[in-house]
């Protein structure tokens, strides 16, 4: 008989802190990349090159790790299907947070030549090795120790984890934005990266204190752990996974393009300063936060897909007035420009976990869910910033690259439309009420 959740499992306030402090580290680590990346990168590992080139160079660095994201969630997503969601979070958190402090500590191109962009762009495939199954794991930790009534609501858990991220990482560059320009390039935006250090370690003691959910274990006791759990997704749930991966990647195609092109395309086209930009992303975040919140509560009402599909509509509209707000160079209406985005983000982002953790069985659910997140992410997320970059460049024209955003999300649109819900998985595999009760 199964151990009763009451019993065993973590608090509510424990399982928060767990798939939320974990989640906020690993995406800080991740935009002070893109931000770097956007913002010094391109001078100080890619001197050689032009301007423009500079740019694409440095972002292409950026979109490295996203083709790493997916090779870490097939092999993380394995072995927390198979071993337990716990381990696999400490993993991820250490992966992350090491390579994020080693690139605080690079040698620049004027010391080693070649060697310092090789060494950028391989801690960077190891960041995004931890990134792709980290998300998977963290909407787990929470969502399978919920009833499915309130799987939305704890699956936001983890979602906070992302505004935050960012929250914390424009912060961290906005502290260090006020010195002179050579002190920043130099050595002060190497703070936030060396800043990390401390943050894993606080994800460290969290996430050791954390136990798989019940569902999970009644699983292993069951022996009915899936032997190749990316093999069997694949087999068993092609259409499902692809569906999924398309509905993912409206998310980070409006998140990229706001947190890490809007920085180039804001202080080099549209003229507004570096820390102004900064200011206003960090603003938004706080709508991006009470968004999820409202989104998430609203899932559990009336359903996750329905939810996630007004958002992806959301994404399709916005772009268009996001950037013709923007290029009015009026910090007020970028500020709009900003917060209409964290809202779009924020309704997709509340809906995503309880739906995701819906739609895949329990024995490949860690893996189905981390490799069509990353697969999403990858698409709409590690060539956006490039891919604007060349668009504005060869246009001109701020409506070009908005239409591709647009595009993007559209695409996101029909991939959530042709998502089958997870209704029969959750019959098949009730969660005791009363483990949400014990939080």
């Amino acid at each position: 008989m199964a151990p009763s959740p009451t019993s065993t499992g973590p608090s509510k306030k424990g399982i928060f802190a767990a798939s939320f402090v974990g989640t906020s580290i690993e995406w800080y680590d991740y935009y002070i990349f893109g931000t770097a990346a956007a913002l010094v990168f391109g001078s100080l590992f890619f001197p050689e090159f032009s301007s423009v080139a500079g740019t694409l160079a440095s972002l292409a660095t950026f979109a490295v790790g996203f083709i790493a994201r997916p090779l870490g969630a097939a092999i993380i997503g394995h072995f927390g299907d198979r071993i337990g969601r716990k381990s696999m979070l400490v993993l991820t958190l250490l992966l992350t947070g090491g390579s994020t402090f080693l690139i605080g500590v690079l040698p620049t191109y004027a010391a080693i030549g070649v060697g310092a962009p090789l060494l950028l762009v391989t801690l960077r495939l190891v960041q995004g090795f931890g990134v792709g199954g980290e998300w998977g794991g963290a909407i787990l930790i929470a969502t399978e120790h919920a009833s499915p009534r309130r799987r939305a609501v704890y699956g936001s858990f983890a979602q906070f984890g992302v505004p935050v991220g960012v929250l914390t990482s424009n912060l961290a560059f906005l502290a260090v934005s006020g010195m002179s320009n050579d002190a920043f390039m130099s050595y002060g935006w190497r703070i936030p990266f060396l800043l990390s250090a401390l943050l894993v370690v606080v994800g460290f003691l969290v996430r050791s204190r954390l136990h798989d959910a019940p569902e999970f274990e009644r699983m292993k006791e069951a022996q009915s752990v899936s032997k190749a759990p990316v093999s069997e997704l694949f087999r068993r749930e092609p259409r499902k996974l692809l569906m999924a991966s398309l509905a993912s990647i409206a998310p980070p195609a409006v998140g990229f393009t706001v947190i890490v092109y809007m920085l180039t395309y804001g202080t080099k086209v549209v003229g507004f300063d570096r820390s102004t930009l900064l200011t206003l992303i960090l603003l938004s975040t706080l709508v991006w936060i009470g968004t999820i919140v409202v989104s998430a509560v609203l899932s559990d009402r009336f359903g996750s897909k329905k939810i996630y599909v007004i958002g992806t509509l959301t994404a399709v509209v916005w772009p268009i007035p996001m950037f013709a707000l923007v290029d009015t160079k009026s910090t007020g209406l970028a500020l709009l420009a900003f917060i209409g985005a964290a809202i779009v983000q924020g309704i997709m982002a509340g809906a995503q976990g309880g739906l995701f953790t819906e739609i895949f069985d329990v024995r490949i659910r860690y893996s189905g869910i981390s490799i069509a997140y990353q697969l999403g992410g990858m698409i709409g997320g590690a060539v956006t910033p490039l891919v604007l970059t060349a668009l504005f460049d060869a246009y001109n024209s701020s409506t070009v690259i908005a239409c591709y955003v647009a595009g993007l999300s559209l695409v996101s649109f029909v991939g959530i439309l042709g998502l089958r819900g997870g209704a029969a998985v959750q019959e098949e595999l009730p969660v005791d009420a009363a483990a949400e009760a014990a939080g």
